[in-house]
């Protein structure tokens, strides 16, 4: 009963995005003032700390808005700068076909960004290139969704493992982090080599001139050899150098080789296909060179990479700096314990590098005074569309996460939802747990955030079944990629940076069928290991 009652609020957003079409800007402020009566009235939550969570969950969001505008930011500036108009032209000499370019950009450059940065940015990056490219906004949206998920486990450096494995730490043995590494490049490995292919067939399928997957197939040489490209460097560099640099460096990797494929024609069909009523930005009819409209991107990428790995120091500095000078910290709000805010604003990519990024190539492509105005409007303009869903949103998986500070004496909503769908039997166990990370993700925008709330769950859940705790938390950290398609979050953030926000339910519809086939797969790699 209880657990209907924690998933009502989540069940009333998908049905009303996805059954009745209303935005999300409408369904997320609905769906968390039901979650607080809720909180208040059966968990018996006191109302100075639903407040509390409430002003947690606003102050949360200021990290997601910031990387949503800065990626915004970055789009618009190129975009009246002329800098877009110069990378449309260069990708013409890679390949003028746009399930090539789709593969390259959404999915090699995609899971590069997510190696250095996580965090939706990905999506927030590849989307706006494509609609550059003569996408349509909305399945420039799909495609980059899709393609942002077998990356995202050793995302931002590896955070979702290293988030899960502290979660069981003092319970782990020896091997832990190393088996679950491995076993989540595994599973991710097999199904990166279809997730290009399957990107585009939905392309095209959905969106593309002829509603048919025969484009696609003609393609399925090429997206197979890109997916290899990614998988097989994935998987060696995770077992052999641990987690924090598979998908930066299976990303880069890949990249390179896909665009050397691609210039030389190699498995490229000859026929070049193309949305035929394409969608184009505003010519700025102001030429950049190449490589100069290039090095925005160049400069994103070196900044998170340096930001990012901690062999280099920087990470340390602005994750740990003793004087506090790179920590926005808020203790107990409203005074309620556990209510501690903290915001490493450095450590945001919206702070570091997007938006000083997006000041320097003001100056790099000598932009004049009305095109800058013109860009940071613009920017503003499309960041206030999805600002009220974005802190609903966060602020109803706060409530949902602290509904346990209460009277009652009941677990979280989040951990009763889990409970109830861990008490299933052994089986049964082994085919839910990828949906367990998944519902995590879904509802918290966030395979780390996933991990933190459900690993400890998932292990002793696989301790008490004799089930092995290192394939289980595995299951549960791919499982948490996997929601990255549908999470609501992540959609939000991607159908502003492309200026379409109100169509997320559209979004959740197409993009289930990808999300359902991903787990199916990974849930028999996990049973077949576990089971047999």
């Amino acid at each position: 009963m209880y657990a209907i009652l924690a998933f009502l609020p989540i069940l009333l957003s998908v049905v009303l995005m996805t059954v009745f079409s209303k935005p999300a800007k409408t369904v997320l402020p609905i769906a968390f003032l039901l979650s607080a009566l809720l909180a208040f009235f059966v968990w018996k939550m006191p109302a100075v700390a639903i407040v509390s969570a409430t002003i947690f969950g606003v102050l949360s969001s200021i990290e997601v808005l910031l990387v949503i505008f800065g990626a915004i930011l970055i789009m618009n500036t190129q975009k009246y700068s002329g800098g877009m108009d110069a990378i449309n032209h260069g990708f013409t000499k890679i390949s003028a076909d746009h399930r090539i370019q789709a593969i390259i950009i959404s999915f090699m450059f995609g899971s590069f960004i997510e190696g250095a940065a996580g965090f939706g940015t990905p999506a927030a990056l590849a989307a706006p290139l494509l609609v550059s490219l003569g996408f349509p906004p909305l399945a420039a949206a799909v495609v980059s969704l899709i393609c942002d998920s077998s990356a995202v486990s050793f995302g931002a450096v590896g955070t979702p493992v290293s988030v899960a494995v502290a979660q069981v730490a003092d319970s782990a043995g020896e091997g832990f982090l190393e088996g679950v590494t491995f076993f989540t490049a595994a599973a991710h490995g097999i199904m990166a080599i279809f997730v290009p292919f399957l990107a585009v067939v939905i392309m095209t399928r959905v969106f593309g001139p002829e509603k048919s997957s025969k484009p696609a197939v003609a393609v399925l040489p090429f997206a197979l050899f890109a997916g290899v490209s990614f998988a097989v460097p994935y998987v060696l560099i995770a077992a052999f150098f641990g987690y924090e640099f598979p998908s930066l460096l299976a990303g880069l990797i890949g990249l390179v080789i896909t665009i050397f494929a691609a210039k030389k024609k190699f498995l490229v069909p000859k026929t070049v296909w193309k949305f035929s009523s394409a969608e184009q930005v505003e010519k700025s009819h102001k030429h950049i060179n190449l490589l100069l409209a290039w090095l925005p991107y160049v400069l994103i990428a070196l900044i998170l990479v340096i930001t990012r790995i901690p062999a280099l120091g920087i990470k340390d500095i602005i994750n740990t700096n003793a004087r506090g000078i790179f920590l926005i910290k808020i203790p107990n709000i409203l005074g309620v314990d556990r209510m501690d805010f903290s915001l490493k604003w450095a450590n945001v990519p919206g702070v570091l590098p997007f938006i000083p990024v997006a000041i320097a190539t003001i100056f790099l492509h000598k932009m004049p005074r009305e095109k800058v105005r013109l860009a940071w409007s613009e920017t503003f303009r499309q960041i206030a569309g999805a600002a009220l869903a974005i802190v609903a949103g966060i602020c109803l998986v706060q409530i949902m996460k602290f509904s346990d500070i209460n009277t009652s004496g009941m677990h979280n909503m989040m951990a009763i939802m889990a409970e109830k769908v861990a008490a299933t039997g052994r089986v049964l166990f082994v085919v839910i747990s990828p949906f367990i990370g998944i519902l995590g993700s879904f509802i918290s925008g966030s395979n780390a955030v996933s991990n933190l709330l459900f690993t400890n769950l998932q292990f002793e859940t696989a301790q008490n079944l004799g089930l092995s705790q290192v394939l289980i938390t595995a299951s549960q950290i791919v499982g948490g990629a996997v929601g990255n398609i549908i999470c609501i979050n992540n959609i939000v953030a991607a159908c502003a940076t492309v200026g379409i926000s109100g169509r997320e339910g559209r979004i959740i519809r197409i993009n289930i069928l990808p999300t359902l086939i991903y787990t199916i797969v990974i849930t028999a790699f996990f049973a077949v290991f576990i089971l047999l």
